[in-house]
C-alpha cells in the first residue's frame, strides 16, 4: 500500500475481490506471513484494504531493495497477478458497503507514530554504541587538557548535549503514545477534533524524533574518534537507517501541518500521511 505509485486495481469477483498491479516498494514484503493489499474497485472510487497471506497465489516479491539504509527491512517491490482475497477480509466493510468511522482514520497517525519509536530508537541505540566505544577504546586528543578521554570537557559536554536531546524526545514520544492509547481505549468517542489534535501532536515528535535522530547518529562520530569510521564497526549503520527512513514523507508537511493548528487552530485533514 504505497500511495506515491498507482493504485492497484480492484475487481469484485462475488465473494471474492481479486487484486492486480505493482508497487515498488512494500516495507518487510520478502518477509512476512501477511501482506496489506489496497487499491481502487473498478469502476468506481471506492478504496479497498486488504490483508492476504504473504505466499498467496499471484503474489510475487522481488528481491530488489538496494538503499543505503534499512537493508534488513527486505521492502522490495511486489507485484500482483489476479491475486484474491475474500470480501469478508476487506477492512471496514460490510456487506461490500464501507462502514464510515473517525476511528478509521487514526490509522496513519498510528503509523507515524511507530516511525517516531524507530527514529527514537535508533538514536539511543547510536549513543548507547558510542558510549560503549568512547569507554574502551576513544583516545585522547594529544593537544586536549587530559590524558583521559572520559576527563574531556569537549568529550562529556557533546555525551550531555545529545543525551539532553533524548531525554527531551523521549518525553514527548511518551506523552503520544499515552495520548493513542486514551483513543484506543474508547474508540467510538473519538471526535474529527480530537483526532486532529492526536495527530497534531504525533506529528509534532515526527518532526523532533527525524531532528534528533539525524543529529546524535551524526555527532557520535565527534566524540569516538577518527578510527570509529572503520567499515568493520559500522557505526554508520544508525546514520544510514535512519536518513532512509526519514524520507518517508517531508517533514517540511508536518511542519506546516503544526503551524496551521498553532496560528489558525485548525486540525489537519486525514491524508496518506497524515
Amino acid at each position: 500500500m504505497n500511495p506515491r505509485d498507482d493504485d492497484l486495481v480492484v475487481r469484485d469477483a462475488g465473494d471474492h475481490l481479486v487484486f492486480n498491479g505493482r508497487k515498488s516498494f512494500s516495507t518487510g514484503g520478502r518477509v512476512t506471513d501477511v501482506i496489506v493489499l489496497e487499491g481502487v474497485l473498478e469502476g468506481t472510487e471506492d478504496h479497498v484494504f486488504a490483508i492476504v497471506p504473504s505466499e498467496s497465489p499471484g503474489v510475487v516479491r522481488n528481491s530488489d531493495w538496494d538503499n543505503i539504509g534499512q537493508r534488513l527491512s527486505e521492502s522490495g517491490s511486489v507485484e500482483l497477478h489476479d491475486v484474491r482475497a475474500e470480501w469478508k477480509n476487506a477492512l471496514g466493510y460490510v456487506d461490500k458497503k464501507f462502514q464510515p468511522r473517525v476511528y478509521n482514520t487514526l490509522t496513519t497517525p498510528a503509523i507515524q507514530l511507530v516511525f517516531v519509536n524507530l527514529y527514537l530508537g535508533i538514536a539511543q541505540g547510536a549513543l548507547q554504541t558510542a558510549v560503549a566505544y568512547t569507554r574502551t577504546k576513544t583516545r585522547a586528543w594529544l593537544h586536549g587538557v587530559t590524558d583521559d578521554p572520559l576527563d574531556d570537557p569537549y568529550i562529556l559536554a557533546t555525551y550531555g548535549d545529545l543525551a539532553s536531546e533524548l531525554y527531551a524526545l523521549e518525553a514527548l514520544v511518551d506523552k503520544a503514545g499515552e495520548e493513542i492509547q486514551r483513543v484506543h481505549d474508547d474508540p467510538d468517542a473519538l471526535t474529527e477534533r480530537r483526532r486532529g489534535e492526536v495527530a497534531v501532536l504525533i506529528a509534532a515528535a515526527k518532526i523532533r524524533s527525524t531532528r534528533v535522530a539525524l543529529d546524535v547518529t551524526s555527532r557520535i562520530f565527534e566524540v569516538t574518534g577518527a578510527r570509529s569510521t572503520a567499515s568493520a564497526l559500522g557505526l554508520d549503520r544508525f546514520w544510514r537507517n535512519v536518513r532512509t527512513h526519514t524520507l518517508h514523507d517531508p517533514v517540511a508537511y508536518k511542519l506546516r501541518e503544526l503551524g496551521v493548528y498553532v496560528l489558525r487552530d485548525e486540525i489537519p485533514q486525514p491524508t496518506w500521511y497524515s
